[in-house]
């Protein structure tokens, strides 16, 4: 009976134990219908932030490393995939489930393999998360002890990004970094990690290392079938970081940009922009489609911030329709700008050379308003793009200087004490008290070549204001202005790096480097120029273009360096190696040697340089009488000069005034000196408009002469003053001598001084001599000025030369009157100068 009750009992317990298993199995099959599948799984479907916090709630207690990187994961795409004003990382990083995902991580960072790790670091950072936060700093911690041994090119670059979103360009961290990926360069294939890793690392690197970078690159991308447009991106920012203008690699990024343009947003292009602009990068094909593609996005932007940034890019290269476009809708928004906002806009109407006045007061108002938020850098440009765009406020230039003078008074920095006191100097009234002026001769010793020189231009400006309004120079801007030239002359005789000396003087502004700072400079080039090779010959010959200052030595260098050289120097660079022989009327030993070689680089590449490089290498040529016709029948070619006039479409008006006249002084040049080229004169219309201007009147030296000339030729009626000669070259004065050598008089023909020059002839085409009697003579008198010659020595400049030679192509007898010989000693009394031109008119003894 007991062995009966007991098997009874086991017998419902076991019922009881199956019934309860049943129903908890129910119960679960019920509530799992969504979470019966893994937790990485369910995170991947969901399709708000919600949701992931949701099942981060639930799961709390059991969620493993790998659970937490696909939490984060998953936030952060979440996120990506909205615009950003939708955008709310705040929010997330407040939530209490980031916060419960945010403590969970911290427990587990041991456990986390190296993807994982940095992963996780990177998407806390895009959260918001505090640089100083535990969390950052434990991942931080772990990685840097892992990376020597065990992260590989791609989570090596992770980490160095979020190194960069910590500002740590300069840490330790990143100088590891920078180490690692130097000893294992030659064994990275991986270009979208290097081209990372290059941006982060670029301001610790050697320029040695920098070369290599470039090299690999370079191997790389043409090793790839199809380069992305980030990685094309990532180049020119490196590049840009280093300041280094690669072209071999700048063309191929640009050429990954022109495929990709309709793929490009307005970010792209902006910093694209950017990049070319300081690289000094110019692409005539990518601005135009880069131009087509922002103004298909004129009307998608309604709100400030992103309407600012398309004013910003497209404005400079706009036409005049998009340019209206922008600003009418610029005018509505002005007054919603913040103050960074309203510091582009004002810079883009600086680059457009604006005159809305409506709109400069607008946006000038904006400026004023936010005035005290601006850093010294910030408010120097606002002060130059007002000023230029001719803007006038009392009240906001006095505000303006006293802001600045409030920065002076505290500040420790040399080169922004040199960015304040230059801002000052732009505005009215540009005095320095004795406290500024001990502030500015306290940081002298430590101041590059730049800011002496900025410091140097600042007090000239004092001195040019205290001169026209007070007749006075006082003692301390002179003691300041010696103290500059000391600390100049003393920094240039230091200097012992070609490159590094360059970098200093490549911005040197003319004035105060003319005439204090020229000689003791190419002196310094004269002593480093064994440092001159491929890489810096262009850069060189740049800066000997602006000095005006004939150094055979140093030109001969250069002309050595490009023959030796010529297969490592790209076609880009071979407009600023012509331009100081061009413009200092030099030909070196192996001219035809040198020149031979400048253009045969050039010759492979005549389809695809800028329209504009191409006029003025053209020019720069024909003033060294060298006249290659490969280049030529480009140049005058229907469909070249059509892709000249798109470009000129979207120039400043400075510069395309200066383009169309290069190419008329281009196409008189071939005209008079190649007829053989049978190319035609097109210029008659373009010389007509720009010669109906009043050209102004004579300086003192020409009304003597003029005056002269009138009594040594026997009245006013026979000599001609400012004449335009066939093909448009003007002409100080001019006289014709019958066969005797007796002057003939001109009659009514005769114009007044000051007046627009005359024609007189029925086609401006003819040689001169085809309308004159046999025998008869016309003499073209030109007064040479300090411009005409080098600095250094009485050499006749190039377009000087060119225009004598012109001039006697045309028939005329040229007389050129150098100024150090007119204003000289022997020539300081009237009847010697009347005797000089006699001789020079009539020949040594005639009257």
């Amino acid at each position: 009976m007991e062995r009966y009750l007991f098997s009874r009992l086991i017998l419902y317990i076991n019922m009881f134990r199956l019934r309860t298993l049943c129903a908890f199995s129910w119960r679960e099959f019920q509530f799992r219908s969504f979470s019966c599948e893994p937790l990485i799984i369910q995170m991947n479907k969901c399709t708000d932030q919600e949701q992931i916090f949701d099942l981060i709630e639930r799961n709390k207690e059991t969620l493993s490393e790998k659970q937490v990187e696909c939490a984060f994961n998953n936030l952060w795409q979440l996120q990506k995939q909205k615009t950003s004003l939708l955008k709310n990382v705040e929010y997330v990083g407040d939530h209490p489930q980031f916060l419960t995902l945010h403590n969970l991580t911290t427990n587990k960072i041991k456990l986390m393999n190296d993807d994982t790790l940095v992963n996780v670091l990177y998407i806390t950072q895009q959260f918001a998360v505090k640089v100083h936060d535990p969390l950052i700093q434990a991942l931080v911690t772990e990685a840097w002890k892992r990376m020597e041994s065990r992260f590989d090119i791609k989570v090596l670059s992770t980490f160095s990004t979020c190194l960069a979103d910590q500002r740590l360009y300069f840490s330790p961290l990143m100088g590891k970094i920078a180490d690692i990926v130097n000893r294992n360069l030659e064994n990275i294939q991986d270009l979208r990690s290097l081209c990372v890793l290059m941006v982060n690392i670029s301001s610790l690197i050697s320029q040695h290392f920098q070369e290599q970078l470039v090299n690999k690159t370079e191997l790389l991308f043409d090793n790839m079938s199809s380069p992305e447009v980030d990685i094309a991106k990532r180049i020119v920012q490196f590049l840009q970081n280093v300041k280094y203008r690669y072209y071999p690699l700048l063309e191929r990024c640009n050429k990954v940009f022109l495929d990709n343009i309709n793929y490009l947003d307005l970010d792209s292009v902006s910093k694209i922009f950017d990049g070319y602009q300081f690289l000094q990068f110019y692409s005539f094909e990518f601005v135009i489609v880069a131009k087509k593609r922002l103004t298909e996005m004129i009307p998608l932007f309604d709100n400030p911030a992103s309407f600012v940034k398309l004013f910003v890019a497209l404005g400079p290269v706009a036409g005049p329709e998009e340019k209206k476009q922008l600003k009418s809708t610029m005018l509505l928004i002005s007054e919603e700008l913040t103050s960074q906002q309203a510091l582009a806009v004002v810079k883009a109407m600086e680059d457009m050379e604006s005159r809305n006045s409506h709109l400069i007061k607008k946006i000038a108002s904006v400026l004023h308003k936010h005035l005290d938020d601006y850093k010294p850098v910030e408010l120097l440009k606002i002060t130059q793009a007002l000023i230029f765009l001719h803007f006038q406020s009392k009240a906001l230039f006095v505000k303006l200087r006293e802001l600045l003078l409030s920065y002076l008074k505290v500040s420790v920095i040399p080169s922004e004490i040199s960015i304040l006191v230059y801002a000052i100097s732009m505005l009215p009234s540009p005095h320095l008290d004795e406290a500024s002026v001990s502030r500015i001769e306290a940081v002298l010793p430590q101041c590059n070549l730049y800011g002496l020189n900025d410091f140097a231009t600042s007090v000239l400006r004092w001195i040019q204001y205290d001169h026209m309004h007070m007749s006075s120079i006082t003692g301390k801007q002179l003691k300041l202005l010696q103290k500059l030239d000391h600390y100049s002359h003393q920094r240039l005789r230091q200097s012992n790096n070609l490159d590094l000396l360059w970098e200093e003087v490549k911005s040197l502004k003319e004035d105060w480097f003319r005439e204090s700072l020229v000689e003791e400079t190419i002196a310094a080039l004269h002593r480093l120029m064994d440092g001159m090779n491929c890489m810096n010959v262009s850069k060189i010959a740049s800066f000997i273009s602006r000095t005006n200052y004939l150094s055979t030595l140093l030109l001969d260098k250069i002309a050595s360096v490009v023959i030796e050289q010529i297969e490592k120097i790209h076609p880009f660079s071979i407009l600023a190696i012509i331009l100081p022989f061009s413009i200092l009327n030099y030909d070196p030993p192996q001219r035809n040697e040198f020149l031979g070689t400048c253009v045969q680089c050039l010759n492979s590449h005549l389809g695809t340089l800028d329209p504009i490089m191409l006029v003025f290498l053209g020019f720069s040529l024909a003033t060294l009488e060298y006249f290659p016709e490969n280049l030529l029948k480009t140049i005058f070619n229907i469909k070249f000069l059509a892709r000249l006039d798109s470009q000129l479409e979207i120039l400043p008006s400075s510069l395309r005034s200066r383009v169309q006249f290069r190419l008329m002084e281009l196409n008189r040049a071939v005209r008079l000196e190649c007829p053989e080229f049978q190319i035609p004169w097109f210029h008659d219309r373009f010389c007509q408009q720009h010669y109906n201007k009043d050209t102004g009147s004579m300086n003192g030296a020409q009304v003597q002469i003029y005056k002269m000339l009138a009594e040594v030729l026997g009245g006013i009626n026979c000599v001609k003053a400012s004449v335009l000669s066939p093909y448009y070259h003007t002409v100080d004065f001019e006289c014709i001598l019958d066969k005797r050598k007796k002057p003939l008089p001109y009659g009514s023909h005769n114009i007044t001084l000051g007046k627009p020059p005359g024609m007189y002839w029925e086609s401006n085409t003819q040689i001169v001599g085809s309308s004159l009697l046999p025998g008869v003579e016309r003499i073209a008198f030109e007064f040479l000025d300090s411009k005409a010659f080098c600095r250094n020595v009485p050499h006749i400049k190039g377009k000087s030369a060119m225009k004598k030679r012109h001039l006697e192509i045309l028939g005329y007898h040229v007389i050129q009157i150098p100024h150090f010989e007119w204003n000289s000693m022997a020539l300081s009394q009237k009847d010697a100068r009347l005797d000089y031109l006699r001789e020079h008119i009539f020949g040594a003894g005639k009257s």
